[in-house]
């Protein structure tokens, strides 16, 4: 599917991000093929490359010097703060599309007195005259903000947790199809998903003028 919607976006000078389960050659390879640039995290799924970046971190190489960046926010009884390093020591050796950079992200969050750590690694197409360490942070910490908020949003709001459809490809359908009423409303300026529900609920000409079918 992810394959299927780059094929109908416009890619040249976009900076495409993805969790583990985007981070495969084929995509990657499509997006810097069309112009863009990649930020994939990097798990076990890419047994590989993942072996080759811990391998990096735990053995660098004698005078590699990592280039390092910090963020820390904090938002009522939730703090967050994270850490990269990242290196140029791999490139022209990953088999891996156009990789120039790989990376190190600590990410250690505090919610009410309990805290919770992760570790991830990343590779990125973007060279260190475009994206240095800080940047590349960034532009983690803007993937996962809108990854948790649509999430949040499609699990809670709109109920897709308690959703009983599980066969064929429906899921699939339902969510492309949560994600397309999330961004209309939003397109519509929408500052609440829950309040804009029931607004359209009680008023289904607006949902159709949403959507189109019938004029403003």
């Amino acid at each position: 599917m992810a394959d299927r919607l780059l094929d109908l976006l416009p890619l040249k000078g976009a900076i495409i991000t993805g969790d583990a389960l985007y981070a495969n050659r084929s995509l990657c390879q499509k997006i810097v093929s069309r112009g863009g640039d990649y930020v994939m995290v990097v798990k076990g799924n890419q047994p590989q490359l993942h072996q080759d970046l811990q391998l990096l971190y735990r053995h660098l190489p004698a005078g590699e010097v990592l280039d390092h960046a910090s963020s820390h926010d904090k938002h009522g009884g939730r703090v967050e703060m994270r850490q990269i390093w990242s290196s140029t020591a791999l490139e022209g050796y990953l088999d891996w599309p156009q990789a120039r950079q790989v990376g190190l992200i600590h990410r250690r969050v505090e919610h009410k007195g309990v805290p919770r750590e992760q570790w991830v690694f990343i590779v990125t197409s973007l060279p260190p005259t475009r994206a240095n360490a800080k940047r590349i942070l960034e532009i983690n910490r803007r993937h996962w903000r809108i990854e948790n908020s649509l999430h949040w949003v499609r699990d809670v709001v709109m109920g897709e947790d308690a959703c009983r459809v599980r066969s064929g490809s429906a899921p699939q359908v339902l969510a492309a199809t949560r994600n397309t009423v999330i961004g209309l409303l939003h397109r519509a300026g929408a500052k609440s998903i829950a309040s804009a529900q029931r607004r359209l609920a009680w008023n289904p000409q607006l949902a159709l003028k949403l959507i189109g079918a019938l004029p403003d």
